[in-house]
């Protein structure tokens, strides 16, 4: 029990990373001041946080095979609101990612695989992922980031999700799965 407690810690710590792209994003955009220093909204940079929020959410929706938000239902007419609010989502969304539903499991299983960032072929990742099952649940993250020790740990658990909820259980990973007690 002690064991899985220190696997979990370090697999929170390595997650908590994951989302480290976004933790550079000011909560609420900086309004430029003219003379009479009334805000102005530069368009630019309004419209550039409204991209980065929306890439942050798309992205992770995209991965948890959850539906794609391409706009928000009833968008604030202030522009400095509607980067507020896209920030939510993406906050939202990002919540959900980190909490997969078997998320335990899978750090137990990558205590047992590789390191998050192993290229050995033919196995990659954490939780040692082939080619062939990188296709079949990773598709997207396989063309654009390459092989599984490119990705997040985050969307390395997130693509076992698929084939998890696909049918194959903890099959994938037989000698593994045994010793976390999930087969």
């Amino acid at each position: 029990m002690r064991h899985v407690v220190i696997v979990s810690l370090c697999a929170c710590a390595c997650l908590c990373g994951a989302f480290a792209a976004f933790a550079d994003t000011p909560a609420d955009p900086a309004p430029s001041t003219d003379t009479t220093s009334t805000p102005v909204l530069d368009h630019a940079h309004v419209q550039r946080l409204i991209d980065r929020y929306r890439r942050a959410t798309w992205h992770w929706q995209r991965v948890m095979l959850h539906p794609v938000t391409l706009t928000l239902a009833d968008p604030p007419p202030d522009p400095l609101e509607r980067v507020r609010a896209w920030r939510r989502k993406s906050v939202a969304v990002q919540e959900i990612a980190l909490h997969p539903p078997h998320l335990r499991a899978w750090t137990c299983i990558h205590h047992y695989e590789g390191a998050w960032t192993d290229a050995g072929a033919p196995y990659y990742g954490g939780l040692q992922m082939d080619l062939g099952f990188q296709h079949t649940y990773g598709q997207a993250l396989l063309v654009r980031k390459g092989t599984a020790n490119n990705w997040s740990p985050l969307e390395q658990m997130w693509v076992a999700e698929r084939a998890l909820n696909d049918g194959r259980g903890f099959w994938p990973w037989p000698n593994t799965a045994r010793y976390c007690g999930l087969l």
